[in-house]
């Protein structure tokens, strides 16, 4: 895969502010995958990898047509009523066809998945008939191909079953198996370098003054990483040196095909995170219309993209939830997604002034949508309390009990 060009995250001239849709579209068009290719992985190793190319059915589902029920089989359709048919002697059962040919007018005995005998395309319930000396006697009518799986119906050979980019569950694995195919060609996992930055945070574990605070971002992001099917590169926490930041992101541009970091992102004399992007790579700080957020840092350093977040928790979850998630999702070889969100009625009240798009946490109880009492970025309890998102766009709103509004669960980003 080719490498990300150095200015790719350049913002035109006289952007300031940008509204959450049009920075994750310039996003979107400036990405695409950094990763390599693993051939023939097997089946069992799957889970969570991304498709590398289409895949393509080597057989049909079902492979013959076969019986939907137990009951007994013959040529529909059935149109005269009471009727007899005689029986053959035999039966088919999954795993054990008939290999003879059943005569018109007659019927054989067939169970559940088991292959439709030739003569036969239709299957009558056995509680729907009875058998008396020999003869099946069935009192209602059918359709021909009643209660039968037609040969491909499902799938047929050669179609494309699955599309290359695609993020393969166990449903998916199941299609695979299903016509036979035991490996495909996957993308590599990204991997996805996440690094801590400050004076006042330190690794828990550690021991604290009154005035420094445990790093809960780096613990959250590499959790979020690895749930989102990435490879894990966790960079540590580094004070606020420039060497020591510089070293930290040279590691990362060594080991990582994305970094995140968190902190240090903005224009004060301690920001070193940004100064060192400046000085020894190429960054363009998106002033994004979005709270919690708003600045959002997009560089390269040693051909390798790194994002830059805001260092209190919640605007960093929020911030790789709506940009870092659908990015690594492109860079990793699948598809740049929009979450899904629901409109519900609102079960609290907010008197949203205008110019900045807000994510609120959320959750849903009773069929309604009601938000953490406190919007401040430093809450950790409400990310743990809430189970998603309510997106405001940009505009001014006034939101009272029952007002529609957008909720996005945490599962639409893939957790």
């Amino acid at each position: 895969m080719s490498a990300l060009r150095n200015d790719c995250f350049a913002l035109p001239p006289g952007v300031n502010w940008t509204p959450v849709n049009e920075a994750l579209e310039r996003l979107r068009c400036r990405l695409h995958p950094v990763v390599g290719v693993d051939h023939a992985v097997p089946l069992s190793q799957l889970n969570g990898r991304i498709l590398a190319s289409d895949v393509h059915a080597p057989r049909a589902h079902p492979p013959s047509s076969n019986s939907a029920v137990d009951g007994y089989a013959f040529a529909g359709p059935l149109t005269e009523v009471p009727c007899a048919l005689s029986l053959v002697d035999g039966r088919s059962a999954a795993g054990e066809p008939y290999l003879g040919h059943v005569p018109e007018g007659h019927a054989i005995r067939i169970l559940t998945g088991a292959v439709m005998p030739a003569g036969t395309d239709t299957v009558v319930l056995e509680e729907d008939c009875e058998v008396i000396d020999g003869q099946l006697r069935l009192n209602g009518t059918l359709k021909a191909g009643a209660n039968a799986r037609k040969a491909g119906e499902d799938i047929k050979a050669r179609d494309r079953i699955l599309a290359a980019a695609t993020r393969l569950t166990p449903t998916q694995i199941s299609v695979l198996a299903s016509v036979g195919v035991a490996s495909v060609d996957v993308y590599r996992r990204l991997r996805v370098g996440v690094l801590s930055t400050g004076d006042e945070v330190k690794p828990v574990g550690s021991v604290v003054t009154d005035w420094q605070i445990y790093d809960a971002n780096r613990p959250m992001l590499g959790a979020l990483v690895t749930q989102l099917g990435y490879e894990l590169v966790d960079l540590g926490h580094v004070l606020d040196r420039a060497e020591d930041v510089k070293a930290a992101l040279e590691r990362g541009a060594e080991q990582c095909d994305l970094i995140l970091t968190s902190g240090g992102v903005s224009a004060g004399d301690e920001d070193h995170v940004s100064k060192t992007l400046k000085t020894h790579g190429d960054i363009s700080n998106w002033r994004i219309a979005i709270k919690p957020g708003r600045p959002l840092a997009l560089a390269m350093f040693r051909g390798t993209p790194v994002v830059g977040l805001p260092g209190n928790p919640v605007a960093a979850w929020v911030c790789t939830l709506r940009f870092g998630a659908p990015a690594m999702a492109l860079l990793a070889g699948g598809e740049w997604f929009e979450p899904q969100g629901y409109v519900m009625p609102a079960n609290f009240s907010k008197n949203k002034k205008p110019g900045r798009g807000e994510m609120l946490r959320a959750r849903v109880r009773d069929g309604k949508v009601e938000v953490f009492g406190s919007e401040g970025s430093g809450r950790v309890t409400g990310l743990a309390w809430s189970e998603g998102l309510v997106e405001l766009d940009e505009s001014a709103q006034q939101i009272e009990p029952g007002t529609p509004v957008r909720f996005i669960p945490y599962g639409s980003f893939g957790l």
